[in-house]
């Protein structure tokens, strides 16, 4: 990271800025010899060589980075190993062709932090075999770095040294402090998408925190494509905080939460069929919450939780339709994004019992749904929604129903209208949760977790501005001018907070990352609020790091 921060001052960095934004060039156009999709298909072709590309972080062929520090930038990074390539793609040498294995693998790849963009592309047929190339960009993984963000007033810094990419193996590796609003902690954590180069996956977490800690650990074999056959996980966690109840932005009460969860789950699936893909669930859940008075708090708690135990079997259902599509300058600026255009429901159902290890009898529910549609000349709509319940002694407890909808509209090449309108409401809230609205869910211009209540709705329009300025060959600019409405209703978990609908109105700038693991985008916003209210400021300055425009 050090080397990346200093090509800001390298000379001749300004000269190498881009104006002409290329988004992710790294595609090699298919050779006019080889058949289109459809034919290779019906010709029964299959796969012959496959060979892997794996470009640096910068292009020295390019003239606008063909500088000193670019080039020590790719010298200092390993390159990632063509073993962790290969352990993610859907197909190999003999293996029949099919254009949606290479589609389905550009979309696992894109999801790794080591990589910036993929492409891949048949190259050559001959005999009834493909040859097939894939074409990878790697980034620069070794973030040792320090990051400040500012939302709703207050401050958080994050302090850390990681790796998502290890000696080019594809493992991550994280060294943190994290200072919040919430509480202080030191951490380390560990994630390898190909365990011994094999399908399975591991995750692991170990942090201590000035209230608590967390100690996770995860081993599954996922749904890894359509067309996968099962799946199986193993995971434990233990984790010890303080959770502070909200009203109008300030603490009300603290209580410590000691939770500990396992999950023994699994999956089997026919596979992809005529574009649709059923999945069968089923494993056994333990999850246990033990509420006590926190060891030093200046608000102690006004009624403490009763404790929980949940231990149940669950059976469920995942319904997939193959649908995706491939966009850019929407959610980021720059890169290549794989948008959900399909149909999925998903639902599950357990029951808890004291045989089970619970302390009480219950049925639990959870079901969701998402949807997206997109429209010729009238951009793109995506809808999702999901219920979860628990139901007692014929009546529903922690009732949680919420639906969204998103819209995006292209009306210039360059600006892009977004819009966004959530709704939640819940019914018999178990009293450690709450429903909060403020600076940090959509309502920029007020103070963090601010109004509570049963229920909330909150929307956000958004004109979005990509801009061609490549500064450096760092990051990508892009900016926004929006407003957002939004409020709650009800009577929440320590009272009615209320102050009815808050808006807000504001601007800021858009730095997309693509040089780093992080992938994300830094947002620097001036937002204003139009209901002021007692301690209300009348500008709230925001510098967040998020994974969206």
């Amino acid at each position: 990271m050090l080397v990346l921060a200093l090509l800001a001052v390298a000379p001749g960095a300004r000269a190498a800025s881009l104006t002409d934004r290329e988004h992710t060039d790294i595609a090699e156009p298919r050779p006019a010899d080889v058949p289109d999709d459809a034919r290779l298909e019906a010709d029964g072709a299959t796969i012959g060589t496959v060979t892997i590309d794996v470009g640096d972080i910068f292009d020295e062929h390019d003239p606008r980075e063909d500088a000193l520090l670019y080039r020590a930038a790719d010298r200092l990074h390993r390159r990632t190993r063509e073993s962790a390539i290969r352990a993610q793609l859907l197909f190999g040498p003999g293996d029949r062709y099919q254009a949606r294995k290479l589609a389905e693998t550009e979309r696992n790849l894109r999801l790794l932090p080591y990589l910036y963009d993929v492409h891949i592309v048949p190259v050559d047929y001959q005999d009834g075999r493909v040859g097939i190339r894939v074409i990878t960009h790697d980034v620069w993984t070794l973030s040792p770095g320090f990051a400040f963000g500012r939302t709703g007033g207050t401050n958080s810094t994050n302090v850390n040294v990681q790796d998502s990419n290890i000696l080019g193996t594809g493992k991550g590796l994280q060294f943190s402090r994290i200072e919040n609003v919430d509480r202080t902690s030191d951490g380390v954590a560990w994630s390898d998408p190909n365990t011994f180069g094999s399908r399975w996956t591991t995750a692991a977490a170990y942090i201590d925190s000035s209230d608590g800690g967390l100690r996770s650990l995860q081993v599954a074999r996922p749904f890894y494509e359509l067309d996968a056959r099962w799946s199986a996980t193993v995971a434990a966690s233990s984790y010890q905080r303080t959770i502070s109840r909200y009203s109008l932005g300030r603490v009300i009460d603290q209580f410590s939460d000691d939770e500990r969860s396992y999950q023994l789950s699994g999956g089997i699936s026919s596979g992809l069929h005529d574009g649709w893909v059923m999945r069968w669930l089923g494993g056994i859940s333990y999850d246990r919450n033990l509420f006590r008075e926190p060891v030093t708090s200046a608000t102690p708690a006004l009624e403490l939780p009763p404790d929980r135990t949940l231990s149940y079997p669950f059976v469920g259902f995942d319904l997939v339709q193959d649908d995706y599509r491939k966009l850019a300058d929407q959610n980021q600026i720059g890169r290549t994004e794989d948008f959900f255009f399909g149909t999925e429901i998903t639902g599950s159902v357990g029951l808890a019992k004291p045989a089970f290890g619970a302390d009480r009898n219950a049925i639990l529910v959870a079901t969701t749904a998402r949807k997206g549609y997109a429209f010729a000349t009238a951009g793109q709509l995506f809808l999702s929604g999901s219920f979860t319940s628990r139901f007692e002694d014929e009546q529903a407890r922690n009732l949680i129903a919420t639906a969204a909808a998103s819209y995006y509209l292209r009306w210039q090449p360059d600006w892009l209208l977004y819009a966004n309108l959530g709704a939640t409401v819940t019914s018999a809230l178990d009293p450690d949760a709450q429903l909060l609205v403020g600076g940090d869910s959509g309502l920029r211009g007020y103070p963090l977790r601010y109004e509570s209540g049963s229920s909330r709705a909150v929307g956000t329009v958004e004109q979005r501005y990509y801009t061609d300025w490549y500064p450096f060959r760092l990051a990508r600019v892009g900016a926004a001018v929006f407003a957002d409405v939004g409020r709650t209703w009800g009577t929440g978990i320590v009272g009615n907070s209320d102050p009815g609908l808050l808006r807000d109105v504001g601007f800021g700038l858009r730095l997309g990352n693509t040089r780093s693991g992080l992938g994300n985008v830094l947002h620097i916003d001036l937002a204003f609020p139009l209901k002021l209210l007692p301690g209300i400021s009348r500008v709230q300055f925001l510098v967040q790091t998020l994974q969206s425009f």
